[in-house]
């Protein structure tokens, strides 16, 4: 398992080490120890979460308020533009946020620490995403930030078509609501 940090270090490629012969290949998609060792540190993941979206669908920005979510996320079929957004407000990267894009293709996945607004844009003509999550999710605790937010300014890819939203995504607050700035 080979595991890049991005440009917010704290957020971290993993590339597994796959295995391939004329029947296909296998990997460890989640390995307890390696991500521990990795982290250097104790993480347990309470839930892990499925989606299937159609392109254009963007899901995001999420996070949740006084019981955070670390998260692994990865594509099991298709591609997605993947970000997460510091709101951590004593990080030295408040407000910055790292994209990334991960596909079924590459196997790649995301590892989000806990103190990040998370959100996802496909970009294949379907995804189906699985991630974990080390806190069960809280709907009293469920909060959302506008996708499209001034203050963090995400540079989201050109697309055709338009961008497809739930209607919670839809009217989200503005981050300076949410967090109060």
């Amino acid at each position: 398992m080979k595991v890049t940090p991005l440009k917010i270090t704290d957020v971290k490629l993993i590339e597994p080490e796959i295995y391939e012969d004329e029947r296909g290949f296998f990997f460890e998609l989640y390995n307890q120890k390696k991500i521990e060792d990795i982290l250097e540190k104790k993480i347990s993941f309470s839930q892990d979460n499925f989606s299937f979206s159609k392109k254009n669908v963007l899901r995001g920005l999420h996070f949740q308020e006084n019981e955070p979510q670390a998260k692994i996320i990865s594509v099991l079929n298709g591609r997605i533009l993947d970000v997460a957004v510091d709101i951590r407000k004593d990080s030295k990267t408040f407000l910055s946020y790292v994209s990334v894009e991960i596909s079924s293709s590459t196997r790649q996945s995301i590892f989000i620490p806990e103190g990040f607004a998370h959100g996802f844009l496909v970009l294949s003509d379907y995804a189906e995403v699985q991630y974990k999550v080390s806190a069960p999710w809280n709907k009293e605790l469920e909060r959302t930030i506008r996708w499209n937010d001034e203050l963090i300014n995400i540079l989201w890819p050109e697309i055709e078509g338009e961008i497809i939203l739930s209607s919670k995504d839809k009217n989200a607050p503005s981050l300076s609501n949410v967090l109060e700035l």
